[in-house]
């Protein structure tokens, strides 16, 4: 017979076993890593499209899978500790939204981890990917275009103001396209004999004095190219043009619906959302290297008419036309 008091300490060493067995069998959930050069929360609305493109592959955050998110708050030189982070948790993908520097920091930190982008430049150009059609490698993802659409843009500044006028220019120095988008705006002006003044923007501590050098440099209009860092400055970007009378044109439509005037490119949330679908099917097994990048192919204008009211603009009828959108 086996002592009483010898079977309660063996019925005690087994129920203390139970829960760690219990906890054993429960099924773990895979976990996808987030890098951002943004904020968090100031591109909610491009985060909430990678949600419903992970929900359109089978995955919702919570239920079967875990995000882990990295924000580096616009500071690029935190991108590659936060990259590393990710790879040392042994994420199962690790997707990059809105900046290419995020992109080209994941890639440096893995060259095994998958690595899903929705960014606003050319990814072969940026050495990201082969080619659209075979990434190749570890990397595939989405791309909005939003910074070949400068021409345009520019054109339809144009269209607002009297000939001979010149216009400003921001851009962000830390951007990697840069040098790209620079090249890029000054040919466009030349082909559309438009006069352009560029100046950095590389801090919130920066947008003043830009202004002040855009005023001596007498500019009528002003162009916002892309960067998480003016998506970030949005609303006080808008203040600064309405109270300056400066006509403004942007990449995307947040900073219409924070009192820019108008905004000419294509859907970052749509690209982030390919970019959430893609991220799903590497889950369920699939290899980036035979995702082709997604093109954006839709773009739109959208006007805002409250904006063009402060500015004491009175907007074309045949700019009003082209609208596909027109927020009163």
């Amino acid at each position: 017979m086996i002592q009483r008091r010898h079977f309660i300490t063996l019925l005690g060493g087994a129920a203390a076993a139970w829960p760690r067995v219990a906890h054993a069998q429960q099924p773990t959930i895979p976990t996808v890593g987030f890098l951002s050069t943004a904020s968090a929360g100031s591109i909610a609305p491009f985060v909430e499209g990678f949600r419903r493109g992970l929900g359109a592959a089978g995955f919702v955050e919570g239920r079967n899978v875990a995000v882990e998110y990295r924000w580096a708050d616009n500071q690029h030189d935190r991108l590659p500790t936060l990259a590393a982070e990710l790879v040392a948790q042994r994420v199962a993908v690790i997707a990059t939204g809105g900046a290419t520097a995020a992109a080209l920091a994941a890639k440096a930190a893995t060259s095994t981890i998958p690595i899903v982008f929705a960014i606003g430049a050319d990814p072969v150009k940026l050495g990201l990917v082969d080619s659209m059609s075979r990434p190749s490698g570890n990397v595939s993802g989405a791309t909005f275009l939003a910074n070949d659409l400068v021409t345009k843009q520019l054109q339809l500044l144009q269209g607002l103001l009297p000939p001979g006028s010149v216009i400003g220019v921001l851009v962000n120095p830390n951007n990697p396209n840069t040098a790209f988008d620079t090249e890029k705006t000054r040919a466009a002006a030349a082909s559309l004999r438009l006069q352009v003044q560029l100046v950095n923007v590389a801090a919130e501590r920066d947008i003043d004095a830009a202004f002040d050098n855009l005023a001596r440099a007498r500019s009528a209009a002003l162009l916002v190219l892309p960067d998480t860092l003016f998506i970030d400055l949005r609303e006080r970007l808008a203040e600064i043009a309405a109270a300056r009378k400066l006509p403004a044109i942007y990449s995307n439509r947040l900073y219409v619906a924070d009192g820019g005037l108008m905004c000419y490119g294509s859907s970052p949330i749509e690209a982030f959302r390919e970019a959430g679908i893609y991220a799903g099917r590497i889950l369920r097994g699939e290899n980036p290297s035979d995702l082709p990048v997604v093109q954006a192919v839709r773009f739109e204008l959208v006007i805002n008419l409250k904006a063009a009211k402060a500015l004491g603009l009175d907007l074309p009828p045949t700019l009003l036309a082209l609208a596909d959108e027109v927020i009163e």
